[in-house]
């Protein structure tokens, strides 16, 4: 009987210690483990700083040297109309235009009514981004004058531009993370523990959208930060 009972003291003994090895490894992967992940967002909006205004128009007809000439006119309307409203020489740009040859098209069995068409643009390019917005609404001026203007569309779409991300991202970082430490220290409150040291941090990338597809001159500025925190009892 005793005989019998040595070797079950024994197992017993041994699946205690087994059992304490398992706690024990169990509180050492709790303890690394007690980390919390939160993001913190930061968030401005700020106003466009450069302005893209490309004022382009079709012409048609036979003649491609009278072509020429009628654009090389239209230009001197369109220059004349930004120059007189306070944008200077260096503020836009002419192109040489594009021309389209009506009976090059082999897949066309029509005739076309004009041989050519040609399109001219003058390329606006200003920090005067208030003022090239008054004269984008008020291009009518120019149509008044026999210009018949393309419309606002994809390939010939006005765009802003947000230039001074860097004057802003200090700031915005630190409003980030302070941002992630009020999350990381809410986390703890509610669980009856607080913050310690951060662990790891990550800066996630900058992103610069339009606010909304109406007032695509206001823009609003994102970074998201990833930071690991410590957690103490």
């Amino acid at each position: 009987m005793k005989k019998a009972i040595i070797p079950s003291l024994l197992i017993a003994l041994g699946l205690l210690a087994l059992g304490l090895a398992i706690r024990s490894g169990i509180v050492r992967v709790s303890d690394n483990s007690r980390v919390v992940t939160v993001r913190g967002l930061s968030e401005r909006e700020v106003k466009a700083n450069k302005v893209t205004w490309p004022i382009s128009y079709t012409l048609v007809g036979n003649d491609l040297p009278s072509l020429y000439s009628q654009m090389q006119t239209n230009n001197n309307v369109i220059i004349k109309y930004l120059t007189s409203n306070g944008l200077t020489a260096e503020e836009y740009s002419t192109g040489a235009g594009a021309v389209t040859d009506n009976q090059a098209d082999r897949y066309s069995s029509n005739a076309p009514l004009y041989r050519y068409n040609i399109t001219g643009t003058v390329t606006v390019t200003s920090e005067q981004v208030d003022l090239v917005r008054r004269l984008i609404n008020n291009q009518g001026e120019i149509i008044k004058q026999g210009i018949a203007v393309s419309p606002d569309n994809w390939n010939n779409r006005t765009i802003y531009e947000y230039t001074e991300l860097n004057s802003i991202k200090p700031d915005m970082i630190a409003d980030a993370t302070k941002n992630a430490r009020e999350a990381a220290n809410k986390f703890a409150a509610d669980s009856g523990s607080k913050i310690g040291k951060i662990k790891t941090a990550q800066q996630g990338q900058f992103s610069i959208e339009d606010r909304d597809p109406y007032t695509p001159f206001i823009k609003k500025v994102r970074v998201v930060t990833y930071i690991d925190y410590f957690i103490e009892d």
